[in-house]
């Protein structure tokens, strides 16, 4: 594949990391063939291991954790026997397709490209970089559902107004995974995450108790810092590296006749309906989607679990609305080809996502991911440095084991019990640590093949540049990754040396007893 580099930063030494880093990354092989290779070393490794007798100690339970050999018996038939369900349950299968049956309705119906035309009519150009990274940033209220919506969302709307459509998807990528611990509100990951230090850090102290907004300050400014970075990023690196889109075709901006306009009208009015019954669904004390125990931890959780189901219907609605007065929907044939048409583009997805759901499976089955993080956390216990170079460590290891363990409270569930204690009895509180871990946590999620999104935000760049490669993806993203760490572990640094809280009654370092 050409590689997508302009001769204005073709020259300068990041231009020359970045390309290299291309060229690298582009002899792998296809993203399917990479994962069945991956896949098919999970068994291999995981049977060295246990031969070679490796062995660590779990940090919550003391147990000791052994590697698990997948080419015994016993893993030879899970693997086999589990196949099936292990690809029905793949997290992101579920979620991309039903998100992408309304999505996709509203694209082939029109209303997509409408929205894309008055969101340009009226939004300067130089804004849309920051407002999508902003965007994405705030989509982690809504779990996942950034990754299915907003990022290509993103692209068209780049595309729209002339500009590289892979630009506009990374910014949105950029924002919904690289910002994704930051946000304006308290989102379902604070209390996930304070759980697991909460209880680790009553290892050290049984009385300490670490609340939801434990960085609440931290994170509402993080993400004014990650905005301007990914801003900054998207636009002096990125763009300059893409070069000039001249792909054209339904994303060029055309002035909106009368009746788009009327069926632009109707397909909103539509989505506001569903919308309201939506928060009929939420908001009253007993409504459906709230937790009947009022003493529910987080009471709208089976609200986030309907959210994809919701958006779905709201998309739906208003393509559909948009598709009848706009005339492009007039039967259930029509109905019916649109729908059938877009999970079609989705074959190639469904695919990938078999053998990157058998990976993902094998990978956590052989309790490898797991001994790695042990190991690096018991070495980061035993290096004996101070203050700052701690947290640069705490951040590095994290971000490290998050190129092997995408899923944040599940890395967070085990590395909690051995920061969390250690960094008490040098004196720092567990709300330190687990901003530290957070800021580590989100800056590599947009570089790792193994974030299981990966192969979704791939998917969607081949619709513009039907060649991308991995090499050509992580190229681009990679310094969005290196700008959210050193700016984030930057404002960390300062906002330690100027002892601020990082929540409320969430202080750096422990009370001194007297």
């Amino acid at each position: 594949m050409r590689a997508m580099a302009s001769t204005a930063v073709s020259n300068k030494w990041l231009g020359r990391f970045l390309n290299g880093i291309e060229r690298v990354g582009n002899r792998l092989p296809e993203p399917l063939i990479l994962f069945m290779l991956m896949a098919a070393l999970v068994p291999v490794a995981s049977a060295i291991a246990a031969w070679a007798g490796w062995t660590q100690i779990h940090p919550a339970t003391g147990e000791t954790l052994t590697p698990v050999n997948l080419l015994e018996a016993e893993g030879i038939r899970r693997m086999l026997t589990e196949a099936v369900k292990v690809f029905a349950a793949f997290p992101p299968l579920g979620i991309v397709l039903v998100a992408m049956l309304g999505i996709g309705l509203a694209e082939r119906s029109g209303f997509i490209a409408a929205c894309m035309k008055s969101f340009t009519a009226i939004a300067p150009r130089r804004l849309i970089a920051p407002a999508l990274v902003f965007a994405g940033i705030l989509s982690s209220i809504a779990a996942d559902a950034g990754y299915v919506v907003l990022i290509p969302m993103g692209a068209v709307l780049f595309a729209s107004v002339g500009r590289h459509p892979v630009a506009g998807l990374c910014a949105g990528f950029a924002g919904v995974s690289g910002g994704f611990s930051a946000n304006l509100v308290i989102t379902s990951l604070d209390p996930l995450l304070a759980g697991f230090t909460d209880a680790a850090a009553k290892l050290y102290d049984p009385a300490y108790e670490v609340k939801p907004t434990a960085n609440y300050y931290f994170m509402f400014v993080s993400t004014f810092l990650i905005t301007l970075a990914g801003w900054w990023v998207t636009e002096r690196v990125v763009e300059p590296r893409l070069g000039p889109w001249r792909g054209g075709g339904a994303e060029t901006v055309e002035e909106q006749s009368p009746v788009e306009r009327r069926a632009l009208r109707a397909a909103l009015a539509a989505g506001f309906l569903v919308v309201l019954g939506c928060l009929f669904l939420v908001v009253p004390g007993n409504a459906i989607l709230r937790d009947p125990d009022p003493a529910a931890a987080d009471p709208l959780k089976p609200f986030y679990d309907a959210l994809i189901p919701l958006l779905c219907l709201v998309f739906a609605a208003a393509g559909l609305a948009y598709g009848w007065v706009i005339r492009n929907v007039r039967s259930g044939a029509d109905l019916a080809r649109m729908l059938g048409d877009t999970m079609a583009g989705m074959g190639s997805y469904i695919v990938l996502a078999f053998f990157a759901a058998q990976f993902v499976a094998w990978f956590q089955w052989s309790n490898l991911g797991l001994m790695i993080a042990v190991s690096g956390a018991d070495l980061l216990r035993t290096a004996g440095i101070g203050s700052l170079p701690l947290l640069f460590a705490v951040i590095l290891l994290t971000a490290t084991v998050n190129l092997f363990i995408g899923s944040a409270s599940a890395k967070w569930g085990l590395m909690a019990f051995v920061l969390v204690p250690m960094m008490m009895s040098l004196g720092y509180t567990p709300e330190l640590a687990q901003a530290a871990y957070r800021v580590g946590d989100s800056c590599t999620n947009v570089i790792t093949p193994l974030l299981p999104y990966f192969p979704v935000i791939l998917a969607f760049a081949r619709r513009y540049v039907p060649d991308m490669q991995i090499g050509t993806l992580i190229s681009n993203m990679l310094p969005y990754s290196i700008a959210f760490s050193i700016s984030w572990s930057l404002l960390l640094a300062a906002w330690f040396l100027l002892g601020l809280p990082l929540g409320p009654g969430a202080e750096l370092l422990l009370p001194v007893e007297k």
